[in-house]
């Protein structure tokens, strides 16, 4: 789910007033807004987001942010919370914390940053209001909101809508989120940059990265066409500046490292390829080129884009391009294979696959398509090894029930064949379907076996389920 920014930024915008309606729909009074309330409120505002799917899928990035914050949190007094660090998949520019230890970064500023150290800086900055607990003082402060009111705009925020509704909720949110945000900065931005900048530079970053971010963050606004949601939660650019330029001028001049972790350009890379806007993808990769024509993340996501959008022939050279400069590259060599599959070619698609799983054993992309490849070629048993090994750590992608279904039906296994079919219907909301498949499965296996067990299990849990939900989702 992508969203546009300006609906971004009415559901981020809205984010202390949503909380202020599920605090007091829970029965929460706002005089005593306690650590546990907290921590139930961060964890209901999370579920809900999650629940709207707006969350990047991307395992190599979300651990990476992971990593980051949980760097920055080793560091300074122990947290009252455990922390959640999620990426929005969105272009808007922005971040922000929510109660309870949960911190948002939306993939265009994960884009926008240069270097380890400013994103680093960036989450800093969030830690530091949660570990301050702003939110909840922001929220004991607010106590004259119209409860009514702020249920309309939550239902606009979370649920969307369209013409004259989405106005009137992004009018009216707007203008009271910026009422709450001007308190919020005048107390608490400049405690919440002072403890991120000593998280920051305690961890080994170079403080200069978080001033550095801002200055890019004010640079951008001048010379774009819209204004970085970021401002609107963060306020107060200007000050913060020359706020964080007197802490490192004074208190932080020994300097530090611009990258610990390491990786950020494959990071941002698989962030853009993942995007939808193929043509916009293209250009990123190509103003990367123009100020660095050698770098290999760039060409590597050139490469990629240029597949998906049919240019094989400029694709293969700047996959090559990118292997000369980092041969050995797993995630290289993992797409270059998958595109030689797509096109057919299942020798060089098995050989470059093979390279890259002989590098990286537990990619799943790597997995899955080395499984497809050998089915392909006819070399069933290696295939089914992988198939099962991707099943085991992707239980929830849907596609592999059914390449497991058809490759047992190939080697004569029915009894498996048709339960794999069981499952993948299920899983697509076909019951009928399912149904059929897990009865013809049961002719397979003797009464009193672990899957004759499974598959009466799943039978049952059909059965179960109300008429009016079987394959209410047949079209999807």
């Amino acid at each position: 789910m992508k969203l546009d920014s300006h609906h971004n930024i009415i559901k981020i915008s809205a984010i202390v007033i949503a909380i202020l309606y599920i605090l007091v729909s829970a029965g929460v009074a706002f005089s005593s807004f306690t650590i546990k309330d907290e921590k139930k409120l961060g964890k209901e505002f999370y579920e809900k987001l999650k629940d709207r799917g707006i969350f990047v899928k991307n395992p190599k990035a979300n651990e990476y942010i992971d990593k980051i914050g949980h760097l920055l949190l080793s560091h300074g007094k122990k947290p009252f919370f455990d922390f959640t660090f999620s990426i929005i998949d969105s272009s808007a520019i922005n971040a922000f914390a929510t109660p309870g230890g949960y911190v948002y970064v939306y993939s265009g500023l994960i884009e926008l940053a240069e270097n380890e150290s400013q994103l680093a800086g960036v989450l800093a900055h969030e830690i530091g209001h949660i570990k301050a607990r702003h939110i909840a003082q922001t929220i004991e402060a607010s106590k004259k909101i119209n409860i009514a009111t702020v249920a309309a705009i939550l239902a606009g925020a979370f649920l969307g809508g369209g013409g004259e509704l989405t106005a009137a909720v992004a009018g009216f949110s707007m203008a009271t989120a910026t009422t709450l945000n001007l308190k919020y900065s005048r107390k608490h931005e400049e405690e919440a940059d002072r403890l991120g900048m000593s998280y920051l530079v305690e961890t080994g970053y170079n403080g200069e990265g978080m001033l550095n971010f801002l200055k890019i963050m004010r640079k951008y606004k001048f010379y774009s066409n819209s204004i970085p949601s970021y401002f609107l939660t963060h306020p107060g650019t200007g000050d913060r500046i020359i706020y964080l330029d007197g802490l490192l001028q004074t208190k932080y001049t020994k300097g530090g490292a611009e990258s610990i972790i390491g990786g950020l350009e494959r990071i941002k890379t698989t962030l853009v390829i993942n995007r939808k806007d193929l043509d916009s993808n293209l250009r990123y990769f190509r103003n990367v080129l123009k100020k660095d024509p050698d770098n290999p993340d760039a060409l590597y996501g050139l490469a990629v884009i240029q597949g998906k959008l049919g240019k094989t022939v400029e694709s293969f050279a700047n996959f090559r391009r990118a292997l000369l400069l980092s041969p050995g590259d797993a995630d290289i060599l993992r797409d270059l294979g998958i595109s030689y599959f797509n096109l057919g070619n299942t020798s060089d698609a098995i050989d470059t696959l093979r390279k890259a799983h002989s590098i990286n054993e537990k990619d799943a992309g790597t997995i899955l398509y080395l499984g497809k490849s050998y089915d392909t070629a006819g070399n069933y048993n290696a295939a089914l090894e992988l198939y099962k090994k991707f099943m085991k750590r992707n239980p929830d992608d849907i596609s592999i029930y059914y390449n497991l279904a058809m490759l047992y039906g190939k080697i004569k296994v029915p009894g498996r064949s048709h339960y794999n079919f069981g499952i993948f219907f299920k899983k697509k909301h076909k019951l009928k379907s399912a149904l059929f498949h897990f009865k013809a499965a049961q002719n397979f296996f003797p009464p009193g076996s672990e899957m004759a067990g499974k598959i009466s299990e799943e039978i049952d849990s059909i059965n179960k389920q109300p008429a009016k939900n079987e394959d209410k989702h047949a079209e999807d």
